[in-house]
């Protein structure tokens, strides 16, 4: 992406170097990290990470100063999962994109998919500054968009904390002990001074939620929401409380706002960086060049049931009553924009977002790959690919 500095980074990589950046990225995170990360980061020119925020942000705000699509997302959220008293507004919000070279050979951003739920934003700090500190790289490689780590920090704490006791804030997921995202929490913990609580282990009583702390009962006055639902339904996960009930806490990220911004959101969206969508129930016509399509489930965690050029048969074996569960998409080829030993290699982009007073982008996430998908699931036996890092210099 930065010719120079890609060329440096690999004439100077080493096998060792990188175990030792995985060395000391476990250290930090306090936990072995079970996704793969890529052996490097990612070298942006400034202007276009600005025009990814920039899209990003007009996206989300087509999204939520619409009335029109406030009522019509009312139909995204599940009737067992519906939160009393959304907020006016999403707090975490990740837009992903992938670069595609337009005529004129200029790298264009294409939206892969947006979603209004936390995503790695205490990981993502470590593994970036690692990259930079391990490698010795330049000092003037920048992680955070118009703000240094100490803001940065200071942001995340008044997201999550707010003005509570951190005693009385939890991050709350479920089996947080066994899911990949664990080095997140952890940090996220040791940086906010809140607790990490299983979903299941919560006690209600009225209209309060608490956690037990050495058998005493501690009231939880504000969630950070790290629980999909998906998963809760996935694995028949047994609640102490219903997602209904009015309760008296605070919702660190409104559950409700993850489907409100979602695939779900997709066909809505009218943006020259957003590529063709339809519902498949609202599909006047299937178009005959299936290959340049995809199909994927509104609803679905790490590419969970998309299905590449889909056949007849693979849309009439979804019933009736699913197809407003599904979307289809016109298909990006993504331009391989890495050098690496193991040839050029995609990126697709995450602009992180947290909005408080106004939705601020704050720094990027990237996935490297050389496969159809691009998560970190479905590159695992590859090199030189898996999560990775947005640096850039001013």
């Amino acid at each position: 992406m930065i010719p120079e500095l890609r060329q440096h980074f690999n004439a100077n990589y080493t096998p060792e170097k990188y175990q030792n950046f995985i060395r000391q990225l476990n250290q930090e995170c306090g936990t072995k990290v079970e996704f793969r990360v890529s052996e490097t980061p990612c070298f942006f020119p400034k202007p276009l990470l600005d025009k990814m925020a920039r899209y990003g942000d007009e996206l989300v705000h087509q999204l939520v100063d619409s009335p029109e699509y406030r009522s019509k997302s009312e139909a995204s959220i599940p009737a067992a999962f519906r939160v009393p008293n959304d907020d006016a507004h999403p707090l975490f919000v990740q837009v992903d994109f992938g670069l595609i070279r337009d005529a004129a050979g200029q790298l264009q951003p294409w939206l892969v998919e947006l979603q209004a739920f936390p995503s790695l934003y205490a990981y993502q700090q470590v593994v970036s500054r690692l990259y930079i500190q391990c490698y010795g790289l330049s000092s003037e490689l920048k992680v955070f968009f118009g703000m240094d780590d100490e803001g940065y920090w200071a942001l995340l704490r008044r997201s999550i904390v707010g003005n509570h006791d951190p005693k009385q804030v939890v991050l709350l997921e479920i089996d947080p002990l066994h899911q990949k995202t664990l080095p997140d929490f952890l940090v996220t913990g040791r940086i906010c001074g809140i607790r990490t609580v299983n979903i299941t282990e919560v006690v209600k009583q009225g209209d309060r939620l608490h956690y037990r702390d050495n058998g005493k009962l501690v009231p939880i006055q504000r969630i950070y929401n790290r629980t999909i639902v998906d998963e809760l339904v996935r694995k028949h996960v047994q609640l102490p409380f219903d997602y209904r009930d009015e309760m008296d806490v605070e919702w660190a990220g409104h559950p409700n706002w993850y489907f409100r911004i979602s695939k779900f959101s997709i066909p809505y969206l009218r943006h020259k960086c957003v590529p063709k969508t339809w519902f498949l129930d609202r599909l006047e016509q299937v178009p005959q060049d299936r290959e340049n399509y995809v199909l994927k489930p509104v609803y679905s965690f790490a590419g969970a049931g998309i299905v590449f050029a889909p056949t007849d048969a693979d849309l009439q074996a979804i019933p009736h009553s699913l197809r407003s569960q599904y979307i289809l998409q016109e298909k990006m080829n993504f331009t391989p924009v890495i050098d690496t030993p193991h040839g050029p290699t995609q990126a697709e982009v995450r602009i992180m977002y947290i909005w408080l007073d106004r939705l601020l982008p704050v720094m990027g996430l990237v996935r490297m790959g050389r496969g159809k998908m691009m998560g970190v699931d479905h590159n695992r036996n590859l090199e030189w690919v898996g999560g990775s890092a947005a640096l850039y210099v001013d």
